[in-house]
């Protein structure tokens, strides 16, 4: 091979090509595959300690009339949001206004308990890790109006002590959000804004509290081939099941409540209200920032955010896949720390052919999206996907080396041995 030609494919090898590397992505969107019925949008990104190394977007944010998705914009990432609390609880911690092994009734102001196991407190390790004995039962979020403590029934609780059995239970971190709003004294959308996401100069939000009329106009719907997750019509039209705003900001930054008297809201009664366990609204670019800083230790860009070891500590185990277990989301989740999720690499939770996807992250589930966030050490990578709808049911394409959808396994698959 001559110089010219040798200079050439070394170019290629090290030109990035978002534009090659969306194409087996483009098929799955399109769902010319048998991986994946058709996708409303997706976006990827892939990011090292230093710098994002590859983003890409197909598809759209609004089907009608047509806006393209891209890497920047905002998405309700559902369970996703879990990861962002941790850290904000984490801040609070290295702040001496929690502390992650008190029983988290010193700070409600009253006592919760079990009933079945009055003697035994409830932490915020165990409520962040799913193994606090609580389920989410007939709800996990309570009208504006009611407190936690009334909201809260038999039903809620399981045959277990605290500490006992893993159990992923969204109702965790409404109990969570009440904890840090009791704590500070702060409403939880403001909170989340002025622990991390203010100081990591994100345009994101809870609930659409916080964030820009940028952010707002740019947002995200999220469809389904169908009115809801039981009834689909792959032939029919896409069908808006979440953030279908027209560029308009919601007048509540209450879930659901098109009006609400929000200013009577006494913080530290029911966080519930302000979806902590799902209704952070972010890009992917921004959710890779959060990975980063996970990454390389509590700092990113210039900004620490958390210490070395209280990063390590979120990075720790609570609990290994060690029996009894409740929903551990048909074996999807087979190892969990204080608010991540972590991937073992083996055969429930290994989406990737080849080298094995290892490390920490979370997954999202809800209302047509399906995303992950993952930081894999091991690569020296964080990968972000975010899916905004499905045409067609998503248990007709389970995958094949893992619980993870197929179409999941094929997107994370390419954005890893591409970056191998």
């Amino acid at each position: 091979m001559n110089l010219v030609l040798r200079v050439a494919a070394l170019l290629l090898v090290l030109m990035p090509a978002p534009v090659l590397a969306a194409e087996p992505l483009a098929a799955l969107v399109a769902g010319t595959t048998a991986a994946s019925p058709p996708l409303t949008g997706l976006a990827v990104v892939v990011a090292d300690r230093d710098k994002v190394v590859r983003s890409a977007a197909l598809g759209d944010a609004v089907v009608a009339p047509p806006r393209a998705l891209t890497p920047d914009t905002p998405v309700r990432v559902a369970s996703i949001s879990k990861l962002t609390v941790a850290v904000a609880v984490m801040r609070l911690v290295e702040a001496g206004q929690l502390d992650l092994d008190r029983d988290v009734s010193s700070y409600l102001g009253w006592t919760l308990r079990n009933p079945g196991f009055p003697a035994a407190p409830l932490t915020l390790r165990q409520l962040l890790s799913h193994t606090s004995g609580i389920d989410d039962g007939p709800g996990y979020s309570f009208p504006l109006g009611t407190s936690l403590r009334d909201g809260l029934t038999a039903v809620h609780w399981s045959a277990y002590a605290p500490g006992v059995r893993f159990s992923y239970a969204n109702l965790n971190y409404g109990i969570i959000a009440t904890v840090m709003e009791a704590a500070t004294h702060q409403r939880f959308d403001r909170l989340m804004t002025a622990q991390v996401f203010a100081p990591l100069r994100l345009d994101a939000c809870f609930n659409w509290s916080g964030c820009s009329d940028a952010a707002v106009e740019a947002a995200a719907t999220l469809y389904r081939k169908g009115i809801d997750e039981d009834h689909w019509n792959p032939a029919g039209p896409w069908v808006a099941q979440v953030d279908d705003l027209r560029g308009v900001r919601p007048a509540c930054p209450v879930r659901g409540m098109a009006t609400c008297d929000i200013a009577s809201y006494v913080p530290g009664t029911n966080g519930t209200l302000f979806s902590p366990q799902g209704g952070l609204r972010i890009s992917a670019l921004g959710l890779a920032k959060i990975g980063r800083l996970l990454l390389r230790g509590g700092e990113v860009d210039g900004v620490r955010l958390l210490k070395p070891e209280t990063v390590k500590a979120l990075l720790t185990p609570v609990w290994n896949g060690t029996p009894p277990i409740g929903d551990n989301y048909d074996g999807l989740m087979r190892c969990y720390g204080p608010g991540l999720q972590c991937l073992t690499g083996g055969a429930g939770d290994q989406p990737v052919a080849g080298k094995p996807l290892t490390g920490w992250g979370h997954l999202g589930e809800a209302y047509g999206l399906y995303g992950g966030l993952w930081i894999d050490p091991a690569r020296d990578r964080v990968f972000v996907y975010l899916i905004t709808g499905t045409g067609d049911d998503p248990a007709k394409y389970p995958g094949v080396r893992s619980k993870f959808l197929s179409f999941e396994e094929a997107v994370l698959t390419d954005l890893a041995t591409r970056s191998d």
